[in-house]
């Protein structure tokens, strides 16, 4: 009995090459499948477009009796960087230079809060008293600083009452009217008595008495 040929080498590696090939194909599928993204997922975003930071401001505004603007301290050279001006058009004092014996004068100052930011401090800061005279006949008394009165109040609060000579150190505003700031936006109003005293005689006649005060805000 004859036995059948044997399958030629070349026969028998095409039948071993051809489930090589078919098993690499379907493994390329799977891994095909398994990366290919999902039809129905769900997704939920927010986009924020406008997220700014920035500084405010600390203006103080000085106004006459009427309201009118007369000073800011924005006005100095540098306005805002330095935040710092000095200004003349309002004289605390009252500026009457023939004051009898006993007279008051009376001068009103509303100071507004005009920035953006509460001020959480509020200072008034006297310069030194200086005394000249106001004419070329003159008395010559010497001590007009200390015989001067001044009383300075903010509505039913007394920010200082004594000689002009005597308002010298810094005062915490906020601490005299029980405040803890002014804030943005808002005034105070400070209302200044000049009092020449009745006591006096002719050797005070024709002295006038000086003294710079400046205002403070912080924040």
């Amino acid at each position: 009995m004859s036995s059948s040929p044997s399958p030629s080498p070349a026969r028998r590696r095409r039948r071993l090459a051809l489930p090589v090939v078919l098993a690499g194909s379907i493994a390329s599928l799977i891994l095909a499948l398994g990366l290919s993204p999902t039809a129905a997922a769900f997704t939920a975003s927010i986009q924020n477009t406008v997220n700014t930071a920035g500084a405010g401001s600390l203006i103080m505004q000085e106004n006459d009796s009427t309201g009118q603007i007369v000073c800011r301290s924005t006005d100095g050279a540098s306005g805002v960087s330095t935040n710092s001006a000095t200004c003349s058009t309002i004289n605390k004092y009252g500026g009457d230079l023939a004051m009898a014996p006993g007279q008051t004068v009376t001068t009103n100052i509303p100071i507004l809060n005009a920035g953006s930011l509460d001020a959480k401090g509020f200072t008034l800061t006297p310069g030194a008293c200086t005394q000249s005279a106001s004419s070329t006949v003159y008395g010559s008394a010497t001590d007009l600083c200390s015989q001067m009165k001044i009383k300075i109040t903010s509505g039913a609060f007394v920010i200082y009452d004594g000689t002009v000579a005597g308002l010298s150190s810094t005062i915490d505003i906020l601490d005299k009217v029980g405040a803890s700031s002014l804030p943005a936006g808002s005034s105070a109003t400070f209302t200044f008595a000049v009092t020449l005293p009745s006591t006096l005689d002719a050797s005070y006649s024709n002295l006038k008495v000086s003294q710079p005060l400046t205002w403070t805000f912080s924040s």
